[in-house]
This record gives C-alpha cells, sequence and structure tokens, in this order.
C-alpha cells in the first residue's frame, strides 16, 4: 500500500435537492429523524414496478392521436377484462413516477464525521471483519445501527461535488436484492462507506465449505435458482431501473461479493456504489485514452490521466471480461460477464479458475470453468449437463432448465461483449426459467420454502 499524506478530514454535505428546502447542515453534526429512516425502510420493490412496467398487457395497438386518458376501453374474454385506461396510464407514466419518487424521498445520506467512524472501529483497532489487498472492513454500531465499514483507497481524484452528487444518487437506491448503503466519510486518500449489516454467508463459502467440502448449504435446486434470481433482479436494478436516469456499474460482481441471507436463502449483491465512489468506473474521455492507452493489453491495467500518472484497476481472476482485461475500463457488459460467471458457478458448485496438479506432466494444468461448460454443452455430449452440474444436488433438478441455464450462462460470457445480452434480457430469461423450476417443483412435490442455518458444521 502506498504512503499517503497526512491524514485529514473532508466532510461532504448532501447535495440540496431542488424540491426540498431542508435546514443547513453543518460539518461536524447531521440531525437524523427516525421518520426519515422509517420512510426510506417502507419504500416498495423499485424492480416489481419496473418488470410491471415492461410486461404488455394483450395484444399490441396503436391509438389515434386523439386517444385521451380519460377514455376508458374495456375487453371482455374468458369471464375477465381488460381495462385499457388502466393500462396505457400505468405503462407511459410508470418511468416518470419511479424517477419523481427518488426525486422526492426525504432520506439523505449519512455524511458521517471521520471521528465517528475511528470511534466505532475503536480507532480501526478493532477486530477486522475482513481484509484484501484492496480494502478492510469493521463490523459496528454507528448512530445505533449494525452496520460495516469499508475502508477503501481513492482509485482518483474525484471533485467534492462530483462525489456528492454520486452519494446522494446511490444512497437513494432502494432493492431488497441489494445491501444498503447507509453514507460515508472521507479522510485524506480514503473513503469510508457505511453499509448495512447482512447476516448470513457469502455464496462463494455456500458452494465450496471450507470446512466440508462435501457440505451445502445449496442443496436444493430451488435454493439455487433462487439466489440467480435474486442477483439477477438486483443487478438489472443497478444497470436499468434505479430511476435515476444514470447508468450505472457494479465492477465487483463474484460469488464472494454476494449474501445468501439466514433463514430465508435469499441473495444480496454487496458493495453498490463502491465503484462510482471510489474512482474506479471510467467515463467519456477517460474511457478513449484508454483503448489508445499503449499498455493496453499489459497486466499493468490502467488509463492515462490529465497529469500523465497511470491509474490502475483491480479485478478478480475468474470475473474479468477480456475487454475488461485488455482496458481496464468498467462497464455494464462486463457486469453480465461477471453475472455469467456466478451463474456457471451456481449450476457445478465449482471455482471459475482452478489449478490441477498433472500427473504425466509433473505440473500444474489452468482449468476455467468456461472451458469446461463450452465443452459440456456445445459438444453435443449426451447426459454430459447432468454429470456437470453439482453432484450435491443428487440428480433432483430439472434436466432441462439446467440446460437453459447453462446456455444463459455461456451467452454471458461471450468474448464479443456487443454480442452480449444486456440485463434487462438475462432477467427475463431467469424469470422464465424459475417459473419452470416452480412447476418442476410442484409436480414433483419438492419444498419451495426453506429456513436454514449457514452455522459450520
Amino acid at each position: 500500500m502506498c504512503k499517503s499524506k497526512k491524514m485529514s478530514t473532508q466532510v461532504i454535505e448532501p447535495k440540496t435537492m431542488a424540491s426540498q428546502s431542508p435546514k443547513p447542515l453543518s460539518s461536524n453534526r447531521i440531525s437524523e429523524t427516525s421518520g426519515s429512516h422509517s420512510s426510506s425502510e417502507k419504500i416498495s420493490e423499485p424492480s416489481r414496478s419496473h418488470a410491471s412496467s415492461k410486461k404488455i398487457s394483450g395484444p399490441s395497438r396503436s391509438y389515434p392521436s386523439s386517444f385521451e386518458p380519460s377514455t376508458s376501453v374495456n375487453y371482455t374474454a374468458t369471464g375477465s377484462s381488460y381495462n385499457v385506461q388502466d393500462s396505457w396510464i400505468s405503462s407511459v407514466s410508470s418511468r416518470t413516477s419511479l424517477s419523481s419518487l427518488r426525486e422526492t424521498l426525504s432520506e439523505n445520506p449519512h455524511i458521517y464525521d471521520f471521528s465517528e467512524i475511528s470511534s466505532a472501529t475503536n480507532n480501526f483497532l478493532a477486530k477486522r471483519y475482513s481484509s484484501s489487498s484492496s480494502s478492510a472492513s469493521w463490523r459496528c454500531t454507528i448512530r445505533g445501527n449494525d452496520v460495516i465499514v469499508f475502508q477503501r483507497k481513492f482509485r482518483r481524484q474525484i471533485e467534492v461535488s462530483e462525489l456528492r452528487e454520486r452519494l446522494l444518487s446511490i444512497c437513494k437506491s432502494h432493492h431488497t436484492s441489494l445491501v444498503k448503503l447507509k453514507g460515508a466519510s472521507i479522510s485524506g486518500n480514503y473513503i469510508y462507506l457505511v453499509y448495512d449489516y447482512v447476516f448470513g454467508a457469502n455464496l462463494s463459502d455456500c458452494l465450496r465449505n471450507p470446512q466440508n467440502p462435501n457440505f451445502t448449504v445449496l442443496s436444493n435446486w430451488m435454493s439455487r435458482i433462487q439466489i440467480a434470481i435474486d442477483i439477477s433482479h438486483g443487478l438489472d436494478y443497478i444497470h436499468n431501473s434505479t430511476g435515476l436516469n444514470l447508468n450505472f456499474v457494479h465492477n465487483h460482481i463474484k460469488s464472494s461479493s454476494i449474501i445468501v441471507t439466514e433463514p430465508s436463502l435469499k441473495a444480496k449483491i454487496c458493495d453498490f456504489g463502491t465503484s462510482e465512489l471510489c474512482g474506479e468506473i471510467v467515463r467519456n474521455e477517460e474511457a478513449e485514452m484508454a483503448k489508445d492507452s499503449p499498455r493496453s493489453g499489459t497486466k499493468r491495467l490502467g488509463v492515462k490521466r490529465s497529469d500523465s500518472r497511470e491509474l490502475k484497476f483491480e479485478g478478480t481472476r475468474g470475473y474479468m471480461s477480456p475487454e475488461f482485461l485488455t482496458s481496464g475500463v468498467a462497464t455494464q457488459k462486463s457486469d453480465v460477464f461477471a453475472f455469467g460467471i456466478v451463474i456457471l458457478e451456481l449450476l457445478s458448485g465449482q471455482e471459475p479458475l482452478k489449478y490441477k496438479f498433472d500427473d504425466m506432466g509433473g505440473g500444474y494444468t489452468r482449468v476455467s470453468l468456461i472451458d469446461t461448460v463450452r465443452e459440456v454443452v456445445e459438444g453435443g455430449e449426451g447426459g454430459g449437463v447432468r454429470r456437470w452440474v453439482d453432484k450435491r444436488l443428487k440428480d433432483s433438478y430439472p434436466v432441462e432448465v439446467a440446460e437453459k441455464m447453462a446456455r444463459v450462462g455461456l451467452e454471458c460470457v461471450g468474448d464479443d461483449p456487443d454480442r452480449r445480452p444486456d440485463m434487462g434480457r438475462v432477467q427475463g430469461q431467469i424469470s422464465k426459467l424459475y417459473s419452470e423450476s416452480k412447476n418442476w417443483a410442484d409436480k414433483m412435490g419438492v419444498p419451495t420454502d426453506f429456513s436454514v442455518s449457514l452455522a459450520p458444521r
């Protein structure tokens, strides 16, 4: 880790919205009312609203220019009525109402004073919840809330006004499949992100139990398809449905950044907003500079800044798309690539990359999950998918659905980003497979409601 300059406290104040008239906030104290917090908790799930807006009821029809919202046309078929007025108004206004809803939310992000973060973590001497080369985290209590504090270093210089605007936008995003970002604090070259603590275990550990490799809490097909649809809903929301007219990129999709909650076995995506707030996302002119960089394709990835110093990007081996490896520029299509890897992990229980010892050659051979699946699915081997799917499912799953899901995963990990589907389409495919799985479970009498403990065994 590079030596940082002398630590200085810098506090960002929330941006005042045009539709609101909040009281001026001091730099050291942010008033917090229980009413504003509770209102955020009662917001209905946006992704469901978005999904309904894309659903088209009945045949496609063209209406004359004189069509008025007050005009009501009813169609009756097999005892059920279809009201064009309600459907038309709902489909036209759903996106704008979602955007206006975000603008009227009273909750502002918490702008924590650095001393508050330092006190909660015992001057960062408390036991770390997790640690990696790029970040460290602590579980602690701040303002009576059980939270996780992530310390990350800024990847590039960001103007305070830009950072404040991004923080305000991200904290106004609400979805049941996302771990909520409550606020942030900055000090020197570091940003401290405060997320809600979610009780559970990460998906990587659930699939590959380090203490007992033969055991998995996800031993039922419905539990895995549930994880898949939760992640697809969450990532589709990040890309398309925030109602903020912004194209967000997650840039940290991997099995270890997905929490499987206990006891419901639902999935939540962690780290939403990290890449935006830490300066990992490259935009417009910086992306063009990355493409023209003479270092493209080398191991040390980066883009050129105005001061001619190189900005390095980090990624997790096995989840990085080919174009990200070349340019270091994260996009929504690179998120789709990483999501495809997670889908293949759910099916096989295997890690994206591993090395096997070659008895004949005496060295280690690199085994890619993508290559393995392509051989099985595209090779046309009879029963190949069934032999490849995680044995701990004990052949109790709909084989046709598993094959379709493997093909969806392969579409997502295609080498050409332009040919990869967007998350809106992928989410629709996963939803259809979930419905087929439910029908299979009902027909077979397989339980679909789970209450499982993730405690070590």
